[in-house]
């Protein structure tokens, strides 16, 4: 590892400083654009992150800073016991604290907040019926529990709900709700316990596909804010084919109201998370099946516009892309043309971990945890296979750290304790995580915090 003196960081510090300056700058918002009543302006730029004072990884395109250094984390047990009688031992960093900070759900997903900071929840609800979705609101925080009193059902009856993002322009606020066969938006006012009035659909998507007991083939839609522009993954409708819908593994561009809509990238089987981090789009993807138990990796992207990625004609193993012989031999057969191979991934997890929702810890009040990704594994289907059911801290290339653990005791589906679905940040000293195996939402805080413990507000 490269070794920095004083000075060299001092100058390191200094640079940082400089250009999140000038990328906070150009953050304002100019459209002066009057918006109606029924449709929806633009919302304020994204603003960027701060410096760092460990090893680092500075991308190309924006002032991103990641916290690469891979020392272990010491992880030490915390006893938890849920009300629906489960005993796990949850593994975390040393001088971290854990609570239930709400359980009793389902199939608990994707977090996010509002505008007026309380925290929103999917819940796809049950594999039997997935039209049962809901949106939560969780409110009455309990400072020294660290639990919610409260979970409001803001929607339901939804179609695989898997995420809700927020958006404001001039003034007015929505919340967007992905559904697999529609993106859809309601006015959002702050206060709000239940969606207000009649959606708008704004787009609308294959919902079809093999049942749960096949995989499910990419039921769920992931969807992020950025610059004027909304994004959405579309999942494969299968393991691996060729695809006859261009819509199919892809992530789509589109202004707010929908229009405008165009493949923003391609080739992407899976890509659950889905989330712009200064300036720049990342995602998960996961590799498809029956090429080996250790081929292909599942990964975390940085999306470059107009770029093809690896699914199907290639994959990716060890930092280097091969092809996917049988689907290239396919396409040959049916004259179809192979692309180029696709960019080789930031990071590749190991096959079957199955990366989920994921976050961007800017302006951490831990150095091992500031500017980093940390990342849910969901984990294989195959329990047997012993992959992900983690929380992990990315290091760059085919590296991560563990950060929390101890929800798969064995190998059968009865010593599977919990699968992680999302994390996110909540403040400077503590993040939630989501588990859709129990329906639990986790709140995980360092114990020598100066300030606040909580800051999301009911």
């Amino acid at each position: 590892m490269l070794k920095y003196t004083s000075f060299t960081w001092l100058i390191t510090y200094v640079i940082a400083l400089l250009c999140l300056a000038c990328n906070n700058n150009n953050g304002a918002n100019d459209d002066t654009i009057k918006e109606k009543k029924d449709t929806i302006g633009n919302p304020a730029k994204d603003t960027g992150a701060g410096m760092v004072n460990v090893s680092v990884t500075t991308e190309d395109t924006s002032v991103l800073i990641i916290n690469t250094d891979t020392t272990a984390f010491r992880l030490v047990p915390h006893h938890i016991v849920l009300r629906k009688g489960v005993e796990l031992d949850l593994n975390i960093p040393a001088g971290y604290n854990i609570s239930v900070a709400a359980e009793g759900l389902r199939r608990l997903r994707f977090l996010c907040k509002s505008p007026d900071n309380r925290l929103f929840a999917t819940d796809l609800f049950d594999k039997s019926d997935n039209k049962k979705g809901r949106v939560y609101i969780f409110s009455g925080w309990d400072s020294t529990l660290r639990q919610y009193k409260k979970i409001h059902t803001f929607l339901d009856n939804l179609h695989n709900p898997n995420q809700v993002a927020f958006y404001t322009s001039n003034d007015s606020s929505y919340i967007y709700v992905a559904e697999t066969g529609r993106l859809v938006y309601y006015f959002y006012h702050a206060g709000d316990t239940a969606a207000v009035g009649q959606p708008t659909v704004v787009a609308s998507f294959p919902d079809y596909g093999l049942s749960y007991k096949y995989g499910g083939w990419h039921l769920t839609r992931s969807i992020s804010f950025h610059q004027n522009k909304l994004y959405v993954s579309i999942g494969s409708s299968c393991n691996a084919c060729l695809e006859t819908e261009d819509v199919r593994a892809t992530v789509l561009e589109m202004n707010p109201d929908g229009s405008g809509q165009k493949i923003f990238a391609a080739g992407l089987r899976n890509s659950v998370g889905l989330k712009w981090v200064n300036n720049q789009l990342w995602a998960t993807s996961m590799g498809r099946d029956l090429i080996g138990p250790d081929k292909p990796e599942d990964l975390l992207l940085r999306i470059q516009p107009g770029t093809r990625y690896h699914w199907p004609y290639y994959y990716q193993y060890q930092q280097r892309v091969y092809p996917d012989v049988q689907l290239q031999d396919s396409a040959v057969l049916h004259q179809v043309n192979i692309p180029p191979p696709p960019p080789v991934a930031y990071a590749g997890f190991k096959a079957h971990t199955a990366p989920l929702g994921f976050d961007y810890f800017s302006q951490f009040n831990d150095v091992a945890l500031q500017h980093a990704f940390l990342v849910a594994l969901h984990g294989s289907t195959s329990v047997w296979r012993q992959r992900g059911n983690a929380i992990v801290k990315v290091n760059a290339g085919n590296k991560y750290t563990t950060v929390v653990d101890g929800f798969l005791t064995g190998k059968t589906e009865i010593e599977r304790k919990g699968r992680p679905c999302d994390v996110l940040m909540n403040d400077n000293n503590s993040f939630f995580f989501t588990d859709d195996h129990n329906g639990v939402l986790y709140y995980v805080w360092k114990e020598d915090q100066q300030a606040p413990i909580h800051r999301v507000e009911d």
